[in-house]
């Protein structure tokens, strides 16, 4: 199989991880061009294209995460697992470095990672390798009915799996004192916060 050498990187940054297991930790995202999910409340919806100009090669991408004290790297989207991870991961932990990787688990991952947050959607079904490999299972919350939704995935991976569940952040006034209130009385699950978003970075 041939490795690809080049990936459409729609922005990469150092920042601290917002969100579930990680969250507070100093990390490198590097958000990856393309989707086929579409979520409507995404707010990151200009990375759902894929332009020439956004590809970089993999030792430019391991340059600027090089250029930072990190050790922690977290590959995002759109959707990351559209492309072969392969030969970006194999540099990312020849180099030392920790790789989280951020999916809808809509496709085969390809590639080497460190932990696996699966955040399934209902606008594409997931694989069932997803529950699998999950480590961190993350639902947002923007329906009431997506409290059952979430436990329905919950039932499919593996007792090890960190269960979070986060608002849309749109919908956050009306729904976090649902999940608050829901966690109260179904311990097994963990609140994420985006908190990147109250801290104003990126």
């Amino acid at each position: 199989m041939i490795q690809a050498s080049k990936l459409p990187v729609m922005e990469h940054f150092y920042t601290l991880q917002g969100e579930g297991s990680h969250s507070g930790r100093a990390a490198y995202f590097i958000r990856l061009a393309g989707c086929d999910v579409g979520c409507v409340w995404c707010d990151v919806k200009e990375s759902w294209d894929i332009h020439p100009n956004q590809y970089l090669s993999i030792e430019t991408i391991l340059e600027e995460v090089g250029q930072t004290p990190t050790d922690f790297v977290v590959i995002t989207g759109g959707e990351p697992t559209m492309h072969d991870l392969t030969a970006l991961t194999s540099a990312l932990r020849q180099k030392g470095y920790e790789i989280a990787l951020e999916t809808a688990g809509v496709h085969p991952l390809k590639g080497h990672i460190d932990w696996y947050c699966f955040s399934p959607k209902k606008f594409k079904a997931p694989l069932q390798e997803a529950y699998m490999l999950a480590q961190e299972l993350k639902v947002v919350i923007a329906h009431p009915s997506d409290f059952e939704w979430a436990e329905q995935h919950a039932a499919q991976v593996t007792k090890e799996c960190v269960l979070y569940l986060q608002t849309e952040w749109d919908k956050q006034e009306r729904f976090l004192p649902l999940i608050i209130d829901y966690i109260k009385r179904n311990k097994k699950w963990k609140i994420s916060l985006q908190t990147h978003k109250y801290m104003q970075i990126p």
